[in-house]
């Protein structure tokens, strides 16, 4: 989705660009090119101007005096609005700036909601125009911030496991005493796996963002069964309880299926994780129109109010001292949301701090087959229900 969105951005913004140069261009030619019947002429000056009026972008144009002489559609439908006010002020401005010294642009931040930023960009036509061009690019703006993010994020997430390695491998390198040594390789081998779970599920988290689902045939049993698998192997040495209820009838749904075993093994790692040593664990599955409902509760230590809201963000942990002693990465919670979305569901978590959470997967109850041959829509179809 990231990528989607930078690319069309980038369209845009291209587009945006190589407008004025194009009319400039036109302006020039016109006044060379051979003289055409009057049809001709009027039929290509029509063309451009339903081409132009049929962009995203705003075009104004404006005469050697800075009267305005052509306004597409884009333009025109800012007019009249508080953000058409505020854009008309900047423009007159900058056209200003171009009639005394060459092209110029600028941004300009419309608080909103919603918040919007839009690009205005003018340039000189060869015979004593302007043309300026007129964008909202809150989007690229949204993009770029996110790239900052990310990349500061995972800067800080990958730095702190591999500083710690090279400090382990330098003191071990200068240790001679047998008990020390096994004690840093141990942390050196843990602060190795920290890293390489990082970078695995950012590796995951791409590919469920990047690659269209499969539509498979899938049994919640087995995904469940794998899951509780998972959760044992983060238990170890922790008695805690992993169990299943039985939803009675099987139920086989249409989607993918590791994306599915990945969404409900990391609900049920985060269980563990985060439950007390000597706690429960349940999963649950059932069908609850028009929704089915993919659950696990624990009796943890619970998320406070004003962390619910963020805890499907990427890197965000409600408790990062804890996150450090259970290497959690913080892309789990991430990951579940994804693969959530990608089947036309949603995630949703009730907790109270001290007393533990439970958090749901819903899938659309129209993604369900009565056996694991059965015809019935298939998962591209009815992620696009879910999207009415």
């Amino acid at each position: 989705m990231l990528l989607a969105v930078l690319a069309a951005t980038i369209v845009g913004v291209t587009v945006g660009g190589l407008l004025a140069t194009v009319l400039s261009r036109r302006t020039v030619d016109s006044a060379h090119a051979t003289p055409v019947g009057p049809s001709a002429s009027e039929a290509t000056g029509s063309s451009v101007r339903d081409a132009v009026d049929r962009l995203e972008i705003g075009v104004v144009m404006f005469d050697s005096a800075g009267d305005v002489t052509f306004s597409n559609s884009a333009a025109r439908v800012m007019n009249g609005t508080h953000a058409g006010l505020i854009v008309n002020d900047h423009l007159s401005q900058v056209v200003k700036r171009v009639r005394t010294g060459g092209a110029w642009s600028r941004e300009i931040v419309l608080h909103g909601p919603p918040r919007q930023i839009i690009a205005i960009e003018a340039k000189p036509l060869p015979r004593g125009g302007i043309v300026a061009t007129i964008q909202d690019v809150s989007a690229r703006a949204l993009v770029d911030a996110m790239r900052k993010d990310f990349v500061a994020n995972i800067s800080h997430e990958l730095k702190t496991p591999v500083g710690a390695i090279a400090v382990l491998a330098e003191t071990i390198a200068d240790e001679r005493d047998p008990t020390v040594t096994s004690n840093l390789s141990a942390r050196l081998v843990d602060e190795a796996h920290r890293a390489i779970r990082t970078i695995d599920d950012l590796l995951e988290l791409s590919r469920i963002e990047t690659k269209v689902p499969a539509d498979d045939c899938v049994d919640l049993a087995t995904i469940v069964d794998l899951a509780i698998e998972r959760g044992k192997a983060s238990a170890l040495g922790r008695d805690i309880e992993i169990t299943a209820l039985d939803p009675g009838d099987p139920i086989h749904v249409r989607g993918d299926r590791r994306q599915l075993e990945s969404a409900l093994g990391n609900l049920v790692e985060n269980a563990v994780k985060y439950s007390h040593d000597g706690g429960a664990v349940q999963v649950r599955v059932r069908v609850d129109e028009p929704w089915i409902e993919l659950m696990v509760a624990d009796q943890g230590v619970g998320i406070p109010a004003r962390d619910l809201d963020r805890v499907f963000e990427r890197f965000y942990r409600v408790d990062k001292a804890r996150a450090r002693d259970t290497g959690g990465t913080g892309l789990g919670l991430s990951i579940v949301r994804h693969v959530a979305a990608n089947h036309g569901g949603d995630v949703a978590v009730q907790s109270a701090e001290g007393e533990g959470s439970t958090f749901v997967v819903r899938l659309p109850a129209r993604l369900l087959v009565t056996s694991a041959d059965s015809e019935r829509k298939p998962l591209a179809a009815a992620r696009e229900d879910g999207r009415e």
